[in-house]
C-alpha cells in the first residue's frame, strides 16, 4: 500500500465536515496525515474547527488562514505542510468539506492509484438532468476546450476528489493563481509534467442544489479562463499588426506576384513576431523556458516561409481580379492555422520550464 495524506480546504463548513472526519477516521482507509486548512472562516464557523482539533487523533492538523486567500492559495499551503512534515507520503488526497465526497468514492480512487502511482487520479461524477444547471453547464464547456488543448479526456474539471502523486505536488505548489482557477491548472498543466489523468467514476452527490459551493460563477470562471484569453489576446494583437502590415505593404507595392508577397509576409512577420514573442514570454507563459529567443526565432523563420509560399498558393487557389482582398483572405486562412500549430510548439517546447523536464527525468528515474 502506498502512503497517503488527505487534504481538505474549508471555508465555513457545517457539522457536515465533522461527520465526514469521523467517517474517515473510523473506516479503514490507509492515510498517515489528514490536514483541514481553515481559509479565513467566519468567527461562526470556528466552533467547527476547534471540535475537530479536539478529536485528539494524531493524524489531524489543523491550519488556518487569517482571511480568505481562495481555494488554490489553501490547496498549496497544504501541499507545502504535508510535502515539508510527511515527506513519505506518496500522494495527496483532495476531498470537498461540504459532504459531495463520500469515504467509498475515495478508497475507489486510492485503489486506482494503487495502480497508476505516477497519474492523477480524479473522482468524475455522471452528469444528468437532476445535476444542477450551472454545475452541468460548467463541467461540459470546460471539459471541451481541456480536451482542445491537452489531448486527455477530461469529463469533470470542477471535481475536488483527486489524488496526486507527490512529484507533482512539487510542482504544483509554485504554481500561480489562489481560487478555483489553480485547480483548473493543475489539470491543464499535467500533460506538461508527463501526468496522465486517470478518471475513476464516483456517485453524484449535491446537497441543496449545490449551494454550499464558493464557487463564483462570473468572476472564477474568468479566472479560470485566463490562460485562454491571455494567448488569445496575444494572438490577436499580433496578429492585427501582421495584417496591417501586410495589407498596407500589398497596396503601396500595387500587385500581389509572389515578389511582392514574401516581401510584405517578411517585413509584416517580423515586426508582428517581436510582439508576439514578447507577450508569449512575458504574460502568457509567465517567462517560462530556457533560449526561447532563440527556439522562436527558429519558429519565427519556418513560420514566415511557410506562411508566405502557403498563402501564395491559396491565392491562386482563391478567384481575385488583381485587387488585394485574395492574398489576404489567403494569409487569414494560412496563418490561423500555423497559429494553432505554433501554439503548441510554444506551449510544449519553446516555454517550456525548467522545472517540467526535471519532473519528466524524474519520472524515467
Amino acid at each position: 500500500m502506498k502512503k497517503y495524506g488527505i487534504l481538505i480546504p474549508a471555508l465555513n463548513p457545517d457539522q457536515k465536515l465533522i461527520k465526514l472526519v469521523h467517517e474517515l477516521l473510523n473506516n479503514v482507509i490507509n492515510f498517515d496525515a489528514l490536514v483541514l486548512v481553515d481559509d479565513g472562516s467566519a468567527v461562526a464557523n470556528q466552533a467547527v474547527f476547534k471540535e475537530l482539533e479536539e478529536i485528539g487523533d494524531q493524524r489531524i492538523h489543523v491550519l488556518h488562514h487569517q482571511h480568505n486567500e481562495g481555494k488554490g492559495a489553501a490547496l498549496k499551503n497544504g501541499f507545502h505542510y504535508i510535502r515539508n512534515y510527511f515527506p513519505e507520503i506518496e500522494g495527496i488526497a483532495t476531498m470537498d468539506s461540504d459532504g459531495q465526497h463520500t469515504v467509498g468514492a475515495l478508497s475507489s480512487c486510492m485503489e486506482k492509484f494503487e495502480e497508476n502511482p505516477t497519474d492523477l487520479i480524479i473522482g468524475v461524477r455522471k452528469f444528468t438532468n437532476e445535476i444542477p444547471a450551472r454545475s452541468q453547464f460548467g463541467n461540459v464547456l470546460t471539459s471541451k476546450l481541456v480536451k482542445l488543448l491537452t489531448h486527455q479526456n477530461i469529463s469533470d474539471t470542477q471535481t475536488g476528489l483527486r489524488i496526486i502523486p507527490h512529484q507533482y505536488v512539487d510542482q504544483l505548489i509554485e504554481f500561480p493563481g489562489d481560487r478555483f482557477e489553480f485547480e483548473f491548472d493543475m489539470l491543464l498543466q499535467a500533460r506538461k509534467y508527463d501526468v496522465k489523468v486517470i478518471e475513476q467514476p464516483i456517485p453524484t452527490i449535491y446537497l441543496d442544489g449545490n449551494k454550499s459551493s464558493h464557487f463564483r460563477v462570473v468572476r472564477d470562471s474568468l479566472a479560470i479562463y485566463a490562460r485562454f484569453f491571455k494567448f488569445a489576446g496575444s494572438g490577436i494583437i499580433s496578429f492585427i499588426v501582421d495584417i496591417a502590415l501586410f495589407e498596407g505593404i500589398i497596396l503601396l507595392m500595387g500587385n500581389h506576384v509572389l515578389d511582392s508577397i514574401i516581401l510584405a509576409t517578411v517585413i509584416s512577420r517580423a515586426l508582428s513576431a517581436v510582439v508576439n514573442y514578447t507577450l508569449n514570454h512575458r504574460v502568457v507563459f509567465n517567462g517560462g523556458g530556457r533560449q526561447t529567443f532563440i527556439k522562436y526565432g527558429a519558429l519565427f523563420i519556418v513560420q514566415m516561409i511557410l506562411s508566405g509560399y502557403l498563402t501564395d498558393l491559396v491565392t491562386n487557389w482563391l478567384p481575385h481580379n488583381g485587387n488585394s482582398i485574395a492574398p489576404m483572405l489567403a494569409k487569414m486562412l494560412v496563418d490561423f492555422t500555423l497559429f494553432i500549430i505554433s501554439y503548441q510548439i510554444q506551449k510544449d517546447f519553446i516555454f517550456k520550464k525548467d522545472t517540467e523536464v526535471n519532473y519528466a527525468k524524474n519520472q524515467e528515474s
